[in-house]
């Protein structure tokens, strides 16, 4: 009877030892968001709407939202627009949180043409910052950095072109998105389509899970 009563003890105390190290590790585990890293965000340097320098270590700590876009755009750019707003309605009081829309039309975009843009938006978060600079800088940005596609065409009424993505960065500065079922895979999203309200209501999700990080 007592190898038999030390044995219990001897179980009980194995089981509760597993407990206190083991349980840590899944709730740590469980507690753990699913977005996947895409890789650092490019190091820029521009002009915002106050005509101060903005580079992105102004964002350091910061989970920000980056578009491309043109105030004088007739195409998409009013949907970014609603649905960028839609981000400031959600988490502008968060001071943890950024928007960034960069001009693919500087040269009309000036500082005073974007400021008054913002005002015409309705735009009303301290860290929302719309940028300006040289054209060919933001152009390489765009195209090599983000590999978010930014283009001149002659032929469009509005003279410019470009993606209706949004990039998600995280407070150290990478692009993070979620994994999405493709053809029975777990791939990245890596972008999010402003346009989409599925993808809208995925990236307000995925803001969340950054600012609780």
């Amino acid at each position: 009877m007592e190898k038999k009563n030390y044995s219990y003890i001897g179980i009980s105390f194995i089981i509760l030892l597993f407990g206190i190290y083991a349980i840590p590790k899944i709730v740590a585990r469980m507690s753990h968001n699913d977005l996947v890293t895409i890789g650092k965000a490019p190091v820029f340097t521009l002009t915002n709407q106050e005509n101060k320098p903005f580079t992105n270590t102004d964002l350091k700590g910061k989970v920000y939202v980056l578009e491309f876009f043109f105030t004088s755009c007739g195409g998409i750019c009013p949907k970014m627009n609603k649905s960028m707003l839609q981000l400031q309605d959600k988490f502008g009081l968060n001071r943890e949180f950024a928007i960034v829309s960069i001009s693919i039309d500087p040269e009309r975009d000036t500082v005073e043409k974007l400021k008054q843009h913002m005002q015409e938006l309705g735009v009303s978060m301290k860290n929302w910052n719309m940028l300006t600079g040289d054209k060919d800088y933001i152009y390489n940005l765009a195209n090599k950095g983000f590999n978010l596609f930014a283009g001149e065409n002659p032929k469009l009424e509005d003279k410019f072109e470009h993606s209706g993505l949004f990039a998600l960065i995280d407070k150290e500065g990478n692009i993070r998105s979620r994994e999405i079922k493709q053809g029975g895979f777990e791939n990245p999203l890596v972008y999010y389509d402003a346009l989409d309200p599925k993808t809208m209501r995925m990236i307000k999700e995925d803001i969340k899970k950054l600012l609780d990080e």
